[in-house]
Formats: structure tokens, sequence, C-alpha cells
């Protein structure tokens, strides 16, 4: 721990040296219990306002996902990151607890890893949310990752696209004024996809608006207003796995106020995450046309439509936008994660 201290501490004398020709302040009163290079990191790679005082795990994003930066060691109360200290200044890896590898940053080439020796006992963490189809080149990270943070329940790190939490007193939930039918927003379109075929039989016994590229448009902005007008939403996942359902269910369906019609893994994979009488899933259904029937007559019955909202009154649902929430897990499963394994084959594992 000393030797990690003076290691630290070098680093960071010279980080001291940049700050203070570039500024023209002072940038913190420290107590003899703060740790300098973690105040002096704190300001030149974040964008906390207080300073910790208590840091035991030193978290590194080797990249930023896909580009987008959002302020770190900046998380909600229920996301407990005291004790750890999130950076992405690479000049600390050698100081580092974990290191969070984005696998999409770093699968072209096994030179986009880090290339200096591997400090012992330091876990290196894959983070990635996408279907395995859009997972490449998995065999990069044979004999490498310690610990999985994925949409996959049964990942180390289980961090999923939304969730339900319990409804508190002040928590109320009407649904919102419906005016249309059916929406479905997609941007990847496919015609040999199960989603765009089972579409295609399915406007043939009723009127889907489509929003998205080379459709009709929706900025974000107008996202929720849009959506929340219609009854139903069509939550058709791109790839079909164990667990993978994404924002389509989460945010564009439940969030916004709609009853997602699904097209995913099977149904009582979704039931291991949602009350059962909360969605529509086309696999109970012999045909796209028996469907069809099935929703217009809900659309007809309006008590029976609101049965699709019953839960709500236990609870509701959380799909955060952003990156922040993903990596705001990592600090507590860091600090009670198991003595150190290593993923021979995580495509293995992965598909």
């Amino acid at each position: 721990m000393e030797q990690r201290k003076k290691t630290l501490s070098v680093k960071i004398t010279f980080q001291i040296f940049i700050a203070q020709f570039f500024l023209s302040f002072i940038l913190f009163s420290l107590s003899k219990h703060v740790k300098l290079s973690v105040v002096m990191q704190s300001f030149l790679y974040t964008s906390i306002h207080q300073e910790p005082t208590d840091v035991s795990k030193i978290i590194l994003l080797w990249s930023w996902p896909f580009g987008y930066q959002f302020p770190l060691n900046d998380c909600p109360p229920s996301r407990d990151i005291s004790g750890c200290f999130y950076t992405t200044n690479r000049s600390l890896y050698s100081s580092a607890d974990a290191v969070v590898l984005h696998h999409r940053d770093v699968c072209y080439s096994s030179k986009q890893l880090p290339q200096m020796p591997r400090p012992p006992n330091q876990y290196w963490i894959w983070f990635n949310i996408e279907s395995p189809p859009h997972t490449p080149n998995l065999h990069f990270m044979d004999n490498l990752i310690n610990l999985t943070m994925s949409y996959r329940y049964d990942s180390d790190i289980f961090s999923p696209y939304g969730w339900l939490e319990p409804n508190l007193k002040e928590d109320s939930f009407a649904i919102p004024p419906k005016t249309k039918l059916i929406a479905w927003a997609i941007t990847n379109w496919n015609p040999k996809s199960r989603r765009v075929q089972y579409y295609q039989e399915l406007k043939n016994f009723l009127s889907v608006d489509i929003y998205g590229r080379q459709h009709l448009p929706l900025p974000k902005t107008e996202e929720k207003k849009t959506l929340s007008q219609y009854k139903f939403y069509l939550a058709f996942e791109n790839s079909i796995y164990e667990d993978y359902i994404t924002e389509k269910f989460w945010r564009n369906a439940l969030v916004y106020g709609s009853v997602p019609i699904v097209l995913g893994p099977p149904r009582q994979n979704y039931e291991r995450f949602i009350p059962k009488d909360s969605f529509i899933h086309v696999d109970d259904f012999s045909t796209a046309e028996d469907l069809a029937k099935y929703i217009l007559r809900l659309d007809r019955d309006q008590k029976a439509y609101q049965q699709y909202f019953t839960w709500r009154s236990r609870l509701h649902p959380v799909s955060p936008t952003g990156w922040k929430g993903h990596y705001c897990r990592i600090c507590k499963a860091l600090k009670e994660a198991p003595k150190r394994k290593t993923i021979s084959k995580l495509g293995e594992w992965y598909k």
C-alpha cells in the first residue's frame, strides 16, 4: 500500500505542475486525510464537486463508451460509490484495482487493449450490452477477463437496459391519453430480419405508425410526447437472445405508458423481470392475424385494455438514458468481488 501511494505521488507531482501552469487559482484545501493524487485526478479528469476522502478502489475506464463522455464519480445515492474513484487517466493503470474494457471500443485489434504489464490482482472488467451478433472478436478476450458486465442476468455485474422498482407513497400513475393505436420506432430496417417480416404480415390486418430512419421523424425531444399517445408499441428486438430486452421495451413502451407487444426471447424470460400481465408476446398467437384480432378487440374494450396497467399500482419501470448508470454499478461489485478468476473462453459463454 505504501509503495502504491509513492507511485501515485510521483505521477501526481507532474500533474500538479501542469495544472499550475495552466490555472491561476488554488483547486482545493486538503485535509491530512485526503490523498493528493486523488484530488488532482478528480479535478483534471472528472467533474465532481466534492473531494473524495477515503479511496480504496481505483477504477480505470480504458475508453469512453463509443466516445460518449459523462461525469465520473457522480452517481446517485442508491449506487453507493464510497471508497471508489473512477478515472480515465491511463497513467494510473499500474495503480488501478480494475480496468473497464468496453468491448466495441477494443475489439478490432488486440493492440487496443492495455499493452503494459498487468499488475498483480488487477481486475479486468468486460462491459458490453450489445447482442452476440454485434459483438465481434470475442477471442481477443480469452484468458484476460475477470468480471463480466452485461445485460445477461448471469453476468458478474448485471447491468440491464431497465428494471422495476417498488412504488413509494408519492408514486402514482395514470394511463396517458390515447389517440392512436400502434407505434414502432426502428433505425435498422433489415427486410430479412424476423421482426420486419413479422411486421409485413401484421400490417395486412391493422395500421402501424413507423418512426425512425426512412420513416416518420422522431426527435429525441419529442419521443415521450409522441409515443405515449399510442395504446401499443412494437418492442421488437433485432436479435433473439436470453435476457436481451432493450430500451425498446423498457423506455419506448413501459416508461412512456404504452402496452408493449414483444418479439424477443420466450415469454418466461420476460416474466423473470416483469409481470406476465404487463405485455403481449407474439408467441402467444398462432399467426399475425390472430394477434391483430386481439389488439383490435382490446382497442374496443377499454376495461380489458386497462388490465395491462394494474401492476403499476405496485411497481414502476426505470430505464436510464446514457452510460453513467452502468458504470455506477461497478464500485459495489468490485468491493464484493470474490477471489479473482479468469474466464478462459468468453465467447462460449456469450452466445
